[in-house]
């Protein structure tokens, strides 16, 4: 669901980055002020973990594919403004490096997914999970996550019409429809995930906690990337329905642009390549930028 540059333009891309820099704002008061803080390595493993899913594009119907978005799953598993940090970091990276996503339009793709998806709907499914027990706290989940997808395409479909892009009558109920097939993937993968790596840290070294999700991160951006879905994600597949696709490229100097390693005409070398170039470039910013609230504390005198 990365808008690219060329789909939006006009005052709804400073509006969107004023929302989004308020958001994040928001997730950095709420994170210094909470009480349970990941550590710096579960912060970047579930960070490179949910950019490694992003990669693994799985088909739905009518020639379109889907990916795990992983909002609220960064929420249950960090607590919410972690979420929305990873989330942000991940989208940011992900336009730097590999273009994908304008760079005039990252303050509505952070709002989109790490606002709406890990903030809202991640607050949601925080507040079911603390609430139930058993199969309704999976139901709630999978819910939550279903509507994190739901929601964020809903958002796009706005953004889009208020740039001109489309009329809001043809494009949310195309994106709604799209995207709510494509949130059954999002639901099935959070349930999925959460279930394998949602044990408690008792240490920087701890399997399911840290090493888990890291691992997997490195699987699916090395290996599983190279069986991922050639078909066009919801947001380009509904764009070509409806005539507003625009040829766009994301940063102009983004030096693994189409998640492809430069000098390696191999495909899928090229692609496993670029995946593994992310995942430590996001396990790196992410250990990095969680010393903002891991800061040691000052000494009384």
């Amino acid at each position: 669901m990365h808008i690219p540059s060329s789909m939006m333009e006009g005052a709804v891309c400073p509006v969107t980055a004023a929302l989004a820099t308020a958001g994040i704002a928001a997730a950095v008061v709420a994170a210094l002020r909470s009480e349970e803080k990941p550590s710096p390595a579960r912060f970047a493993a579930v960070s490179a973990m949910i950019f490694a899913g992003q990669m693994l594009n799985f088909p739905v119907q009518d020639g379109t594919s889907g990916h795990l978005m992983g909002g609220v799953l960064a929420a249950l598993l960090l607590g919410t403004p972690f979420g929305v940090l990873a989330m942000t970091l991940v989208v940011v990276v992900q336009a730097v490096l590999f273009a994908d996503g304008g760079l005039n339009v990252l303050g509505a793709n952070v709002l989109n997914m790490a606002v709406i998806g890990a903030g809202l709907a991640g607050s949601l499914a925080v507040a079911l999970r603390s609430r139930f027990a058993g199969w309704q706290r999976m139901a709630g989940t999978a819910a939550t996550a279903w509507l994190s997808v739901v929601l964020a395409s809903l958002a796009c479909s706005i953004e889009l019409a208020a740039s001109g892009a489309v009329a809001l009558s043809q494009v949310v109920p195309a994106m709604l429809g799209t995207h709510a097939l494509i949130g059954l993937g999002e639901a099935a993968m959070t349930v999925a995930l959460l279930a394998l790596v949602a044990e408690r840290e008792r240490s920087a070294y701890d399997f399911r906690a840290i090493l888990l999700p890291f691992g997997l991160a490195l699987f699916a951006a090395v290996v599983l990337s190279q069986f991922a879905s050639s078909f066009p994600d919801g947001l380009e597949w509904v764009a070509t329905e409806l005539s507003f696709l625009t040829d766009s490229a994301g940063a102009t100097f983004a030096p693994l642009a189409d998640y492809r390693m430069p000098g390696v005409s191999d495909n899928a070398a090229s692609t496993g390549l670029a995946g593994l170039a992310g995942v430590v470039a996001i396990a790196l910013a992410a250990a990095f930028s969680s010393r903002l609230w891991h800061r040691p504390a000052v000494a009384a005198r």
